[in-house]
This record gives C-alpha cells, sequence and structure tokens, in this order.
C-alpha cells in the first residue's frame, strides 16, 4: 500500500493560504515524484508523471488503437497485480463483472435475478455499481436481465475491464499513469447519469470517483469579487448528499433537479441548468475553483488566480475531457421559501382540440414563467397507442414566491383557460425551503430503456416574442408528439443577468434560451442493427433536425443531447469551441482523456462490433500519423 503524503509536502500544502488551497484529507494523499523515483525500474515505467513519459513509458510507439485486453501489450497479471499493490485499499482495483451477470450461465441466481430485475429502472439499482450506467445502450447491451433485454448471454461488452474505486488523489494519479503508460483507454465514471455513453468504454481502465463524498461549508469565503458563503465538495457527491447538507446550514445551491446526479462531476462540467438556473444562472457560473488531476498525473488547483485557462474551460467545456475533477468549491444562497403548482391535461377528457389549445395556452406563458424566476419541469406525452395525448406540470417550480406570489403568476392562465372553458385546478404547495420543495416535488429519474435513444434543442426568447415564432415552435413540438415522440420540458432562462461569472465555457446558447426540450425515439426490442440505425437516423435527420431549422444559430445541451449530433462543435458550444480546443490540446497532448463528442475527440472513433454507436469496441484513431 502507498504511504500517506510525505510530511514535508504536506506541511507546504496546509501553509498556503487558506482560500488559496483548501484540500479534503483524500486530496492531501498524493502520489509524489520522490516516491516514484524510489520504486523499481520496472514500476516506474508503470506509475512514472507524464513529464517523464518518453523514458519511462512500457508503449511509446502509438499503435493505431488504444491497447486492449486481445492484443499482446496488454498489461500482465503481474503488472495489474502490482498496480494494486499501490493504490490507497486492498480492494480498490475491481475487475468488472455486470450486475445481469447472475442471470445467466455459471453464475445464474434465479432469485437474484428476478429480484434485480424488478428493479432495474430504478437509477438507485446502478449507482452503487462500479461499471453500471443510466443509459445501456452505449454498453451495447450485451448482459442485461432476460426480461428487460435477452442477448443470449452475458459477456462485458463496452463496460471497462477494470475499475479503480477511487479513495484519494493518489489512486487517481496512479490510474492515469498507468493507463497513458501502458496506451490504455482510460474512462471517468461517477454515477452513470450519461445520455451518450461518456462513462463506459470496451477494454478500458475505469476511475470511478463516486466514493469522494467530502463536503465543507464557509461562511465568508472571498474569491475575486464574491464575497459570501460556499461549500467545497467531493466529485461523488450526489444531489441529494449536496442540498441535505446545504439545508442543515440554511443555504441552498445550484445543482440538478435529478436526485442522483453527480453535481461536481460532468454534470457542472457540462454546464449544469437546474431548478435555481432563472434566478442564478448555470450550476457551472457558480463555480469558485477546481481541484484537479491533469494528464501527466499533476494534482492541481484551476480558479481565478490559478490555471485561469483550465478554470474557464472546465466551467462548461464538458466532462472526461481536461482532467479529473476531485472537488468543486462553489456558491451557496441563503435558502428560501418555494411554492411548487402542478397540473395536467388528458385530451380523453377534453378532446383534442381543448387539449392542444390548453397546453398552447401554457406554452404562451413561458417567458412570463422564467421572468419571474421559476423552472418549469413538464411532460407532453402520446398514449401507448400514440391516439390520446397527456400535458403533466410536474411542477412549476417558483424558488422564493409564496402561495400568494405563485396564484399572482397564474392569474393569467387561469383567466384565458376558464375563457375557453377548460378546467383548471392545479395544486399548489408552499414549502418553508428548497430542500423540502426538491424531495417533494420532481420525480425520481430512471434508468434509460434498452430501447430508445434520445435528442435535444434549446429553443430561444426569439421563438417566443411573437406570434408568429410561437406559431412556428408550437406547432414543431405538436408535430413531434402527435409522431409518437413524447417531449420532457424545462422552462428556465440562465442568462448572464441572473449572476455567477460571466465569461466562462457554458454554451452560449443557454444565454438565450427559455426552453431546453428533450425527445426520444423508439424502435422494437427485438429491432435489426439496420431498423435501429434507421430510427436513430429518424431522430436526427427528421425531427430533431426540425428543432434545428426553427431555431438557427441556437444549440443542444451537451450533457442531454443525440450523440450522433451534427455539427456538435458548434450545437454544443457555439463560437467557444476554438479556445476549448485550443486549451485541450495545451493541457492533454496525447489524448489521455477522451470521451464522444468532447472538445478535442475529432481524431478517434469507438469502432463498434456491431456498426451501432456506442462504445463497445476499440478506440482508433481516425488518420494516425506518425509521432
Amino acid at each position: 500500500m502507498m504511504p500517506t503524503l510525505p510530511t514535508f509536502l504536506l506541511a507546504t500544502l496546509l501553509a498556503l493560504p487558506s482560500q488559496a488551497r483548501i484540500l479534503f484529507p483524500f486530496e492531501q494523499r498524493q502520489l509524489t515524484k520522490e516516491y516514484v523515483a524510489s520504486l523499481s525500474e520496472e514500476d516506474q515505467a508503470l506509475f512514472g508523471f507524464g513529464d517523464n513519459f518518453k523514458t519511462l513509458a512500457v508503449n511509446i510507439a502509438d499503435p493505431r488503437c488504444r491497447v486492449g485486453p486481445s492484443d499482446e501489450k496488454w498489461p500482465s497479471e503481474k503488472a495489474w497485480t502490482r498496480l494494486s499493490k499501490q493504490l490507497s485499499t486492498a480492494d480498490a482495483l475491481i475487475k468488472t463483472t455486470p450486475q445481469a451477470a447472475v442471470c445467466y450461465g455459471a453464475s445464474k441466481d434465479d432469485a437474484k435475478c428476478q429480484s434485480l430485475t424488478k428493479s432495474w429502472a430504478s437509477s438507485y439499482t446502478h449507482i452503487d455499481d462500479p461499471s453500471e450506467v443510466l443509459s445501456p445502450i452505449y454498453q451495447g447491451l450485451t448482459c442485461q436481465p432476460p426480461t428487460i433485454y435477452n442477448s443470449g448471454s452475458c459477456t462485458i461488452g463496452g463496460y471497462p475491464s477494470y475499475v479503480i474505486k477511487v479513495a484519494d488523489v493518489l489512486d487517481i494519479q496512479l490510474a492515469i499513469n498507468f493507463a497513458r503508460n501502458d496506451y490504455l483507454r482510460l474512462i471517468i465514471k461517477n454515477t452513470g447519469h450519461d445520455f451518450s455513453g461518456k462513462s463506459v468504454g470496451a477494454g478500458a481502465l475505469s476511475i470511478w470517483t463516486h466514493g469522494l463524498k467530502d463536503i465543507q461549508f464557509f461562511d465568508n469565503y472571498v474569491d475575486g469579487n464574491y464575497k459570501g458563503p460556499a461549500v467545497k465538495a467531493g466529485a461523488g457527491v450526489q444531489a441529494f448528499d449536496l442540498y441535505k447538507a446545504a439545508n442543515s446550514k440554511g443555504l441552498v445551491v445550484v445543482g440538478g433537479e435529478g436526485q442522483t446526479v453527480g453535481i461536481m462531476g460532468g454534470y457542472i462540467q457540462g454546464g449544469g441548468h437546474s431548478p435555481l438556473s432563472s434566478l442564478y444562472g448555470m450550476a457551472a457560473d457558480n463555480v469558485l475553483g477546481f481541484e484537479i488531476v491533469t494528464s501527466t498525473g499533476e494534482f492541481l488547483t484551476a480558479n481565478s488566480t490559478s490555471n485561469s485557462d483550465l478554470f474557464w474551460a472546465l466551467r462548461g467545456g464538458g466532462g472526461g475531457t481536461f482532467g479529473i475533477v476531485t472537488s468543486v468549491t462553489i456558491k451557496a444562497f441563503k435558502d428560501m421559501p418555494v411554492t411548487a403548482a402542478s397540473w395536467s391535461f388528458d385530451s380523453t377528457k377534453l378532446g383534442k382540440d381543448k387539449f392542444w389549445t390548453a397546453v398552447r395556452t401554457v406554452f404562451d406563458r413561458s417567458t412570463d414563467f422564467v421572468d419571474s424566476g421559476v423552472y418549469t419541469y413538464f411532460v407532453l406525452a402520446p398514449s401507448s397507442n400514440g391516439k390520446e395525448f397527456t400535458f403533466s406540470m410536474q411542477p412549476s417550480f417558483a424558488p422564493n414566491k409564496t402561495t400568494s406570489g405563485m396564484n399572482t403568476l397564474l392569474t393569467p392562465l387561469q383567466t384565458r383557460l376558464t375563457a375557453l372553458n377548460i378546467p383548471f385546478s392545479p395544486k399548489i404547495t408552499e414549502y418553508k425551503g428548497f430542500y423540502p420543495a426538491w424531495q417533494a416535488e420532481f420525480p425520481l429519474e430512471s434508468s434509460s430503456d434498452v430501447q430508445s435513444a434520445v435528442g435535444s434543442r434549446l429553443f430561444p426568447r426569439s421563438n417566443f416574442v411573437s406570434e408568429t415564432g410561437r406559431n412556428i415552435t408550437f406547432a414543431a413540438l405538436r408535430q413531434t408528439v402527435e409522431a409518437n415522440q413524447p417531449i420532457i420540458g424545462f422552462n428556465l432562462a440562465p442568462t448572464l443577468a441572473r449572476g455567477g461569472n460571466a465569461d466562462n465555457a457554458v454554451n452560449p446558447a443557454w444565454r438565450n434560451s427559455v426552453l431546453h426540450a428533450i425527445t426520444s425515439q423508439r424502435w422494437d426490442v427485438k429491432a435489426s442493427v439496420a431498423d435501429i440505425r434507421v430510427a436513430r437516423t429518424s431522430l436526427t435527420n427528421g425531427t430533431v433536425k426540425k428543432w434545428r431549422d426553427i431555431t438557427p444559430g441556437s444549440g443542444s445541451y451537451l450533457n442531454e443531447a443525440d450523440r450522433l449530433e451534427p455539427n456538435w462543435q458548434q450545437s454544443f458550444w457555439g463560437d467557444k469551441y476554438t479556445k476549448l480546443a485550443q486549451i485541450k490540446e495545451e493541457w492533454d497532448p496525447k489524448d489521455v482523456f477522451w470521451a464522444i463528442n468532447a472538445v478535442g475527440s475529432e481524431g478517434w472513433i469507438v469502432e463498434s462490433v456491431d456498426g451501432l454507436p456506442n462504445e463497445n469496441g476499440k478506440l482508433c484513431q481516425v488518420n494516425p500519423t506518425a509521432l
């Protein structure tokens, strides 16, 4: 087991100005160059830092593809054992076994399989597993419970070969150095909330940050122009962890709507929309600093005064790209009352004409809601036969508003619907603070199914300011649902006027948006590869193209986007992509970190074994060149 951080180095770190670098205990346990130099020559080659890459690396000449388990240069069992012995705990290195292995072959256990199957759709079934993700189609569906998707057997497919259960910075440094020096594919996983497959990868070494749960509050944090409450949280802290802790201090933070989302990992690096975004902007706008391990294995701080280019990129530039974040310090705000309203419309009760009139009436209030600081979450869905429709507002979430304020906000909507003879009786509940409101009002997110893919679009305010714009926009959304595709809508406006850090890598399309809409395309669970391709193309070049056509110059939210999004560089980052690509090249010239549709990912492709867009295949260079 690796010794703890040398006393002299620990003293140096702790002697830094208290708010320049405050480290959690797990961040104080680090791999040092002095320790690596004390190792055998063989171990130095495995664990040496990136600045010694040319002299220490095992695989210096880059093959076209990352080294995988079937390759001659795959690390020997002896090398994996050496890695295991250097990690912080004896059980940190995990050889991947899919959860659903209990449903197949020698591991078959009918009782365990049945129990697993019953809870398979719940995100809580997957978030504490070292390799599972919530979008299983990107793993390749090689080991699902057979009543969910029967692959006939259980193979590892797109799951990583090994996972390191991270307990401290040392583990991350060892993993990065080992993967880089052996030319392995490296992936990063926190909770597995991921719409495009960034947390899985065939033959990869996975760094699992889920256990980094430390939280620390500051009453009066000073950083540049900011002076006020703040919280530092480890990369593994999830929404339910952070909101509960903040509530105990009488505070709120800008985080996700979903209960199990890992706030400080890919969520915040992707920008992070929030129930508080119409008040305080995107989650990334409220970041004060990151602790991060870079591609060379170096552990450093990125904030407004240290590594400011990396700080800029990490706030919106996407996860799995610039390094591995171990903790983030963010602004906190005084808690506030919240009032939530929920209601629904059903075409079987109203008739289709009145149903669509009712939905349009709500749609027409979109700018009023966001300009009042409200965040609405709604689902517009066809019935199972595609002939009837429902609209569920669940909820209209109004931070810093009482019941009286919510009634005032809803009065124009109530008046209009009453005039149209459409019943409208919203359930309105006032809460003393954000945490109980969030707990009560938002549904638990589920694992994605095995027969659908998603796409999304940011609809700008310009689509809502005129009757013509609203007509065109609503018609496109209605056509989507009438084509048997559901819509999940988030009505919010995280403009720069809401505060936060104005200069960061967040997609500029967010600053003008009023609606973030997600749709999906399903296919038969027994569909052929060819049929699945047709369905996916129908989503990308059909439905979502119509959305793109009526929102020229806008974009999509990279954390919840179509994996096949065309021109994704512009769609996810607009005019900020060029700068992001330059920063990526500077900090990770060897592409140690790679993820689909991430900054700088163009030079690589996953050669999927079935030809579908997933991670079940080798990661290879598109146009390899000699070094």
